[in-house]
């Protein structure tokens, strides 16, 4: 039998070395645990995202420093974008969007948009829906100045109440129209010094004038004696005409003799001009054209038009020969009202409003600007469709515009 103080002392021992043991591992795999996992990932953790604002960082920092203040910082506005992208999907649904709405007004209701608008007068009393008893289906433009008021008052019995009258002022002197009866109806629009396509560009967007089928854009020294608006608008119409012009009547030789009044018929759509000017009879300025003197657009035509109109080339050279391009076919769908016929008074008042400079009169530097522009406009017009069927065709241009 064994010593009582022996067997105590063995126990005692093996007891020691269980728990030194127990020590070294529980430290080594600290160690392991402590070098595969050196900081503290907040990312895994769901908590409330209003807790961080009771979250003292630096003592945070203090304490452990594995975990520096900024870590938590990113942490948090991480989740705070979390958070804002999901109320901002929320919030979004509720908003009104409309692609199809004109640009910028996206987010009206559709109802709501007036894309359109007219150049009706209205009264500031009543009910709007009282407002015109009638409303006048065509407009009618003249770019004037005041020594061209009698022609212009002769010329405005030839329109109807079924027309709108608007005058451009070159001169600026618009109340001394007063007087006339037709003229207190009419819109009056004032900028010295500047032509009717610089009017026209600014004043008669597609968008204002699309309540009228037709619309007159004609020089102030016109003789109407021969001629009746109404009338003429019915033949466009039979003729099919989306660009038109009356028949000019002149005993001398006009510039493009397609405008030339014919007695032998109310409409014609072509002409033979002199040897070598047209390359082909369906083209300008044998067919498919109109000078840009008293030209007549439908609504349609006028909107492919306007937009052809260089906010800089104030007086519209050369776009009479490019009118075709914006209906189709040209040859048929442009084309001059020989029954309803104007006389051209050959006024060079707008070209008194030039200035003169080294040593040349105002109209001289008024026409060199003429030619100018028709050129500018040719090669603007030559490079958009060169790089148009380049770029997306890889073939030359067609029929280009020139003369």
């Amino acid at each position: 039998m064994g010593s009582p103080t022996r067997s105590s002392n063995s126990r005692r021992g093996n007891e020691m070395m269980r728990l030194l043991v127990t020590t070294i591992v529980g430290v080594v795999i600290g160690i392991f645990l402590g070098v595969s996992f050196p900081t503290l990932s907040l990312t895994k953790l769901n908590l409330p995202s209003n807790l961080f604002g009771l979250i003292n960082l630096t003592y945070i920092e203090e304490k452990y420093s594995g975990l520096s203040a900024q870590d938590l910082l990113n942490v948090l506005s991480s989740l705070k974008k979390c958070r804002g992208h999901s109320h901002g999907h929320k919030h979004s649904d509720t908003k009104i969007w409309v692609p199809s709405n004109p640009r910028g007004a996206e987010s009206l209701p559709a109802d709501i948009v007036a894309s359109e608008s007219d150049l009706y007068a209205r009264r500031l009393w009543g009910l709007p829906r009282e407002d015109l008893i009638i409303k006048p289906m065509y407009l009618v433009c003249f770019t004037v100045g005041y020594e061209q008021k009698n022609n212009i008052n002769a010329a405005m019995k030839k329109f109807s109440d079924n027309f709108t009258f608007m005058l451009f002022h070159y001169d600026g002197r618009t109340s001394e129209w007063d007087d006339l009866e037709w003229s207190k109806r009419a819109i009056h629009v004032s900028t010295r010094k500047q032509t009717k396509w610089w009017y026209a560009k600014r004043f008669l967007h597609p968008d204002i004038v699309a309540p009228y089928d037709y619309i007159f854009i004609w020089d102030e020294d016109l003789g109407l004696e021969n001629f009746d608006a109404e009338e003429y608008i019915k033949l466009v119409k039979q003729h099919g005409l989306d660009i038109s012009q009356p028949g000019v009547a002149s005993n001398s030789e006009l510039s493009w003799r397609m405008t030339k009044r014919r007695n032998d018929t109310d409409v014609h759509k072509e002409t033979e001009e002199r040897p070598g000017w047209c390359t082909d009879p369906h083209l300008p300025p044998c067919s498919g054209f109109v000078e840009i003197m008293a030209p007549v657009f439908s609504r349609d035509a006028w909107r492919c038009v306007w937009y052809m109109i260089q906010n800089d080339l104030v007086h519209g050279w050369g776009l009479d020969l490019a009118l075709r391009k914006c209906v189709e076919p040209a040859h048929e769908k442009i084309g001059v009202v020989d029954s309803q016929w104007i006389v051209h008074q050959t006024v060079p008042s707008l070209g008194n409003q030039g200035q003169a400079e080294k040593g040349k009169a105002p109209w001289e530097g008024v026409r060199e600007r003429c030619k100018r522009e028709w050129a500018m406009f040719k090669e603007r017009m030559a490079g958009a469709e060169k790089d148009y069927y380049y770029k997306t065709k890889g073939i030359e241009p067609p029929n280009s515009t020139s003369h």
